[in-house]
This record gives C-alpha cells, structure tokens and sequence, in this order.
C-alpha cells in the first residue's frame, strides 16, 4: 500500500486516503521478476478513455486478455480526460462518461486485473485539457465549474489566446502560468498515486494548446495572472507578442515547472512510480529544423521535453510519433524524431508511439521494426480502440476486434516475438542521487514568486545548482550528489542574508524551507 507522507497529506488538503484497491503491486521497473535475464522493452498500448475498453469489467477483462496476446508488458489507461478521473477516489470528480455505475472503479478494475497478468498499469491524465461540452460537467467541484467562465482574477484558471478567445468550440484549458491551477493538478495527480497501485503516471497536453496563427508561434498565455506574472518577472511593459523570444521562453518555463512539482511529489508518495509524459512530434524532426530548438514541439506548443530529460525531472518519454508509413513525407518525419529520441535520451527512457490507426497492419510492423532496429526502449501502440486505418474508419466494434488480433498476429509473428520486461529505472531502483523539495517564505507575508535561489555543496565548491521559485514560492531540484548543501536566496535586490542548510541523501527527497528579508 502507498504511504504518502504527512507534507503529502496535508498538500492534498487532508483528502482521505484509502487502501490500496488493487492486488499485490509489481515490482519497480519490470512486471515479470521471475523473469530474470529477459530482454528489456516497453512494450503496449494507450488505452484512451472515449472508446470502449475500461467502461466496465468485462471490456477491462477483454483488454488484459488482447494485451497479453500481443506481450504487452504496460497499459496506458486514460482516466483523466478533462479535470475528471475513470475512478472514484481521487481529488479530480468522477467522469460523467458512461461508465457502468458506482461502485465499479474502472482504474481500480484495470490495476487488478492488469497486475494478476503481470502487466503495469499506468494512469493516462491530460494535464491542460479543462473541458469540452456545451453542457457543464454535473460536479460543483469541477474546475470548469469553480475556475472557469464564472471566475475572475486568480480563480479564473482559463488560458487565454492573444485575441481574447478563452473557448474554442467548446474546448477550454487551464493556463499553466497560474500558481493554483497548477498545484490543483499536482494535488490531483498526486491523489491518484497515493490511492491507486498505479506503476506510474502518463502525462498527456503537457503544453500550452494549439489553434495558434502559424506554425512556429503559440498565441496562448494571455490571461490576467500569466501577464501580470510576466511583467512581474521582467519588468516588460505593455502585451508582449505571441513570438516575443523572452515571453516564449518564459511559457516553457511554466510547462517545465508544472512537470518538475509532478515529479518531485510523485516521487514523495512512491519512489517506483515512472512519470512517463507524451511528447509531441509535429511535422519534421531536429534534423530538419536544424536542431531541437527550431522544431514545433518547442516553438509552437512551449513543450521541452528534450530539456525535461536533460534535467531528470521525467523518467520516460512516450513520443506520440503519429506518422502515415506509407506517406513519404511522414515517413522521413518518423525516422527523424526515432532518430531524435536515441539522441536526446539522457540516461532515461525513450518510447515510440506510433500511429496504429493511421496505418495499414503492413506499415505498423515496419515502423515496430524501425523503433526496435533504432535500439529505443521500447515501443507503444496509438490505439488500442483503433488498431489499423481501416478500423479507424468502422463503427463496427467485430471489425476493430478482427483487426487488432490481424495487428498482433502480424506483430507477434516476427518483430515483437519475444517476451520482454519493462526495463529497470535504474536511477530510482539503485539510486546514486537525492532530490530537493524547497520553499522561499518572504517576512512581509508575499509570495516569493520567481526567486532565485543556488543550491551550494559545502564539500564541493564550485559545483553550486541555481533554481527559481514558482508562483508559490516552491522549488525543486533532482539529481543531486548526496550531501550537505547551503541553500540561499540569491534574487537582485534582496535585502540580508537568507540561507540555511539540508542534507541531501540517495534516493530520497530532502525538504527544506528558507525565510527571506523582503526583496527589492
């Protein structure tokens, strides 16, 4: 059973915990223990949360049974789609989809059946997306309902276009630049992993939206807290333009803060859940574009996730590599970002996701094949409802059903042969390294939002780590050689001396606090 700590608890606003719901949970990193040796390789499906497949019992019961016939080892099970959860004890409200009714719990379901068959489950949230019906969700406490259109100032969460568009259609999201959304959706991540044996997270719209004026460009980020926020932080006066250099960095560095505070809590409730985060893969690879920084990911959706990997603050990149094989154009496009992707690993691991469902059976296992010959970790098909093109375009749920099994025969038959394991998170099964979980409190009562604060290793001069505050004033910091570490408040205009001292240990998360003289 999980045991969240007591700072844990008490982020989550004393929400009950409960015992955990499922059967015995699997082993960190593999979901076959006994299979000592085994070939190393994610291997599954996502499971979206619009189509059948955890509805009820026995769809879960056909799922497991598919997914072992492929040799999945890992299921990626939607169950937040939009401030909502496919389950009943988390801080998000349970879905209003049609689910069968309380108190069937469809991730419980999955996480027990799944486990018995020794495959991990992990849980699919969409971090961003706030909504998308012209009806209401029917909870009060729906985030839509409490921060969306009725809301003002910092309650209102909505991110807002350049032109002033907080709805799109029907589709509404959060703004990752204000302070209380983002830790409302910490707080509900962090409540599935606390009440569910879960063997990870899948983070999905980690990003700013799309529906943006040019490809290279993102139009969002233009609500009253992200600009006041900004012009806070830079001193910039006026509306800053959707390409301004110094506001498109800032935006990223939004996203990456709310990945950052995910990571850092979820490995505060259980050190062996995976934080996995789909990463996008628009149009052309680095290759083209001359490098990570010129391709859409980070231009036109402020997504970082090479830099997330370069941090440490993700454990797995699951690239939503959705490319037509038999397009020749999108065929170099997968093959760049594969390429990509072995590239920028950084000691973690790197998934492909291709499309399944905009491929014949032939152009999937050709793509399956690429990804292994690439040597990535492994390989995650996009989706299980939809399993060829030509299922995509049926209603009929036999039809789908023949196509998947078509799908896995063809798999299993040749590039996917072999049963593998998840592979090891090494950095967290034999850690070598700690992680700071940290707050600057200012002695006039604000909030010590965008400080600076360096992170000093007394045995090891010179080697210092600099981090910023969000807009709670907390800080992380992963990676850390263990030990002794002096952690000052190092913002311009800073009034005394604010420093104190926390001692960094292996695989732990070491939490400190530091009380600063009003800053200037």
């Amino acid at each position: 059973m999980r045991r969240p700590t007591a700072r844990t608890i008490a982020a989550l606003g004393g929400f009950a915990l409960l015992p955990a719901l499922a059967a015995a949970p699997a082993v960190a990193g593999t979901t076959q223990p006994e299979a000592a040796g085994a070939t190393e390789q994610w291997r599954g499906y996502w499971v979206d949360a619009f189509n059948e497949g955890i509805y009820d019992a026995d769809q879960v019961s056909e799922l497991v049974t598919e997914a072992q016939d492929l040799g999945a080892n890992a299921l990626v099970v939607q169950v937040g789609r939009r401030f909502d959860c496919f389950c009943n004890e988390a801080i998000y409200p349970r879905t209003d989809a049609r689910i069968d009714a309380a108190p069937y719990d469809p991730l419980a379901e999955v996480v027990e059946q799944a486990h018995a068959a020794g495959i991990e489950v992990h849980a699919w949230v969409n971090a961003t997306t706030l909504w998308n019906s012209a009806t209401a969700p029917t909870s009060p406490e729906h985030a839509f309902n409490a921060h969306g259109l009725n809301a003002e100032g910092g309650d209102r969460w909505l991110n807002k276009r350049v032109d002033g568009a907080e709805k799109i259609g029907n589709n509404t999201f959060i703004d990752p630049a204000n302070p209380a959304a983002v830790d409302y959706v910490v707080d509900a991540v962090t409540s599935i992993t606390a009440n569910y044996d879960v063997d990870g997270v899948n983070l999905d719209y980690i990003r700013y939206p799309d529906y943006n004026g040019g490809e290279f460009v993102n139009d969002w980020g233009y609500s009253e807290v992200s600009l006041a926020r900004f012009a806070e932080e830079t001193g910039a006066t006026g509306v800053p333009a959707p390409d301004d250099a110094a506001f498109s960095d800032w935006r990223r560095d939004q996203v990456s803060n709310l990945v950052r505070k995910i990571f850092v809590n979820m490995y505060e409730v259980d050190p062996s859940d995976r934080l996995s985060i789909n990463g996008i893969t628009y149009a052309y690879g680095p290759e083209t574009y001359g490098g990570w920084e010129g391709t859409r990911p980070y231009t036109n959706v402020m997504q970082d996730w090479k830099g997330w990997l370069d941090e440490g603050i993700v454990d797995t990149v699951t690239a939503m590599n959705y490319k037509r094989n038999w397009n020749p154009d999108q065929a170099v496009m997968f093959t760049e970002w594969n390429e990509a992707l072995a590239e920028y690993r950084a000691d973690r691991h790197v998934v492909s996701g291709p499309a399944l469902y905009l491929n014949d059976i032939e152009d999937s296992v050709a793509q399956a094949q690429e990804v292994l010959d690439l040597g990535l970790d492994g390989w995650m098909g996009y989706s299980y409802a939809n399993p060829t093109r030509a299922a995509t375009a049926s209603g009929d749920l036999a039809f789908k059903d023949d196509q998947r099994a078509a799908l896995v025969d063809a798999l299993r038959a040749d590039v996917l042969a072999e049963d593998v394991v998840v592979p090891e998170m090494t950095w967290k099964t034999q850690p070598t390294t700690g992680t700071v979980s940290g707050s600057v409190a200012l002695r006039d009562g604000t909030v010590a939002d965008q400080v600076d604060v360096v992170l000093h290793p007394v045995a090891r001069p010179g080697e210092a780590v600099r981090v910023r505050t969000d807009g709670t004033g907390w800080f992380g910091a992963v990676d850390l050689t263990p030990g002794r570490y002096r952690v000052q408040v190092v913002e311009e205009g800073a009034e005394g001396t604010a420093s104190t001292f926390v001692q960094v240990e292996a695989g732990t998360v070491s939490e400190v606090s530091v009380r600063a003289d009003t800053l200037g």
